[in-house]
């Protein structure tokens, strides 16, 4: 959803727009999916060929003849970037027509289970500071940033006291970029303990190659790019105490993808992956097929009687281990498998507990008595269940790291736990 979809005119409200939106949510929602309304935007606005912030709230326009490089170089369009300071500046109340827009997508999804939270804004760019970015990060826009965050947040907040709401890095993050959102003193504490944080993890190389043309091989260096996205995200969670969600990756390079999803498997992460175009009436691709298929759909625990251990998957075979410690619970551990990973059924087993759902069932269900120390094993038929991350001889992929994340991007709330992956 987008900021030009929920005013389309200063100060007007689209209530059409807000219920569809909240109808599709019910559609998902009763389906067991969860949803992040992510306020989007690609460009900023319609001026610059974009799409998010409506036209009348942007006075900045493109000058006569400049040039025009399209998504993602014209980010560097002065004109843009001039467009993006009115932003930051709160120019004409910009951002707080922002925030009485998402207050108002906010009174309308109240309490409704199904929503994981509301997004501010996607892919932040900083303007014409985004030198200041490079080469470690920028707390004087950060701070500028956060302000921003936190006005249209408050805005939020008087229609949704407890709505989570997620505040994305400043997009110069997709370059490597460390964030300084929540780091005193150079920007304040986060302290409403409904935030939480929105991280993209792309390869560079990767990208270039989509939108660029740039040679295929280059993506050898993706590797070292998610290590240093991956370390950032562990800095910015262990700094801030925030769960954070992977809300956008996407390629169509398996190996790239696994980049991912092994690393958000080793800290209980949960995800979303980005898809623009896919089966349907307009041209594209299934992304849940095929090679990509099988770093996509995974075999992962969506909710955890007790405390998170250790998580290892292998998507080719779908061989699965998980460790954790139960404790007391009304409902037990659920993990979801799929056929995808296991055409010709499965073996589930749990040391130290008791597996509590029928066989083939989509989701294996264990039990266990409080304190005990719970190992979940699931295979295909075909396998001996052996093939798992950080094994001699097996898997690539996965590390003992996997237990050594923030615990609060697993506890801050179920729901991000179990999205994604």
């Amino acid at each position: 959803m987008s900021f030009d979809g929920l005013m389309p005119e200063r100060g007007q409200i689209d209530s059409a727009y807000i219920n569809r939106i909240a109808d599709t949510v019910d559609i998902l929602g009763d389906r067991g999916i969860y949803v992040l309304l992510d306020n989007h935007q690609d460009s900023l606005s319609k001026p610059w060929g974009g799409n998010g912030f409506p036209e009348w709230s942007i006075e900045a326009r493109p000058g006569p003849g400049e040039p025009n490089p399209g998504f993602p170089m014209n980010y560097l369009m002065s004109s843009m970037n001039a467009g993006w300071d009115e932003v930051w500046s709160n120019k004409n109340g910009v951002l707080d027509h922002l925030g009485t827009a998402l207050a108002a997508l906010a009174t309308k999804v109240q309490g409704n289970p199904a929503v994981l939270g509301i997004e501010v804004l996607n892919e932040p760019w900083p303007g014409s500071p985004f030198l200041t970015c490079f080469p470690g990060g920028c707390p004087s826009f950060d701070k500028k940033y956060q302000a921003a965050m936190q006005r249209v947040t408050d805005r939020i907040r008087s229609a949704s006291p407890t709505v989570p709401v997620y505040w994305e890095p400043n997009v110069t993050w997709n370059q490597t970029m460390p964030s300084n959102l929540g780091n005193p003193p150079a920007t304040p504490a986060i302290t409403d303990p409904n935030i939480a944080l929105s991280v993209h993890d792309y390869c560079i190389p990767s990208q270039m190659s989509i939108y660029s043309g740039l040679p295929d091989w280059t993506t050898a260096a993706c590797p070292v790019q998610h290590d240093k996205t991956w370390g950032n995200i562990d800095a910015l969670g262990s700094r801030t105490g925030r769960p954070i969600l992977v809300t956008e990756f996407g390629d169509v390079d398996p190996d790239t993808l696994a980049a991912t999803a092994s690393r958000a498997d080793e800290r209980f992460v949960g995800w979303h992956y980005w898809q623009y175009t896919s089966i349907g009436p307009v041209a594209g691709y299934d992304p849940f097929v095929g090679e990509v298929g099988a770093q996509l759909v995974r075999t992962y625990p969506r909710a955890t009687a007790g405390t998170p251990g250790r998580l290892r998957f292998n998507p080719d075979g779908g061989d699965f281990q998980y460790a954790y410690t139960a404790r007391a619970a009304a409902k037990p551990t659920e993990i979801y498998v799929s056929d995808l990973q296991y055409p010709d059924g499965y073996v589930a087993e749990a040391e130290g507990g008791r597996v509590t759902s029928p066989a083939g069932a989509r989701i294996v269900t264990v039990e266990a008595d409080a304190g005990a120390k719970v190992t979940v094993r699931i295979h295909g038929t075909g396998s001996d269940g052996k093939n798992l991350p950080g094994d001699s001889g097996s898997a690539s992929g996965g590390s003992s790291a996997l237990s050594g994340g923030s615990s609060a991007l697993w506890s801050g709330s179920s729901a991000l736990s179990s999205t994604g992956s």
